[in-house]
């Protein structure tokens, strides 16, 4: 008689076992659907304006990140790096130095350092000038401007002037903005847009930046 209940008892498992598999492979499908319904969709071919704003880690490694993802296809790639200056070494660039990157650095170092509105607003007003060149470089394929969002937010470089060649650059090529509080008026023009927002921070524990981690 045990063994009767015994087996009953595996049976039903067994039977709930397939239903949940069953439901599994409904939903999965389901799921599978509605993506390939998106990529049927999704059949224009240009240029994306990316914007990696918050107060979080991370805005600039993944803008390096995804321009490192384009050389690895082969494509050619343009940096300019406001905020950071020439004597901050960034690990990054280290890498990309390494193949065919135009790459321009603002070279005041942080704002909260120079405290000099002239001598910055000189200097971003240059650094946009490369980057406006390489905004109409057709050659190149993607464009980091890392840390331009501050530019904005000072005042150093005209917004509709930045607008402007945003929306002229070549029809194929992709711009990567990132940088804290990013404009409500890029953040519309954009295609795609990324808010990192902190949780926690080495250094706010008082653990100080680290080259290979922090740069």
């Amino acid at each position: 008689m045990n063994d009767i209940k015994k087996d009953t008892e595996i049976e039903k498992q067994d039977e709930l076992a397939e239903a949940k598999e069953q439901k599994h492979i409904e939903r999965q499908k389901k799921i599978k659907a509605n993506v390939d319904k998106r990529i049927a969709q999704a059949t224009e071919e240009r240029g994306v304006l990316v914007v990696i704003t918050g107060n979080g880690k991370g805005k600039s490694t993944s803008g390096f990140g995804t321009v490192l993802r384009a050389i690895g296809h082969g494509q050619k790639a343009g940096v300019v790096q406001f905020i950071k200056g020439t004597k901050w070494e960034c690990g990054e660039m280290n890498i990309l130095k390494q193949f065919d990157v135009q790459h321009y650095v603002m070279g005041t170092g942080f704002t909260w350092e120079t405290q000099n509105t002239e001598t910055d607003t000189i200097a971003a007003k240059v650094a946009w000038q490369k980057s406006k060149e390489m905004l109409k470089d057709e050659s190149l394929d993607i464009v980091l401007l890392d840390e331009m969002t501050y530019m904005v937010k000072y005042g150093y470089i005209e917004l509709d002037d930045i607008i402007d060649a945003l929306n002229n650059r070549p029809k194929m090529q992709h711009v990567l903005i990132t940088g804290r509080a990013c404009h409500r008026r890029l953040v519309e023009l954009a295609d795609t847009v990324s808010e990192v927002q902190p949780i926690k921070h080495a250094f706010k524990a008082g653990v100080k930046a680290q080259k290979g981690l922090d740069w």
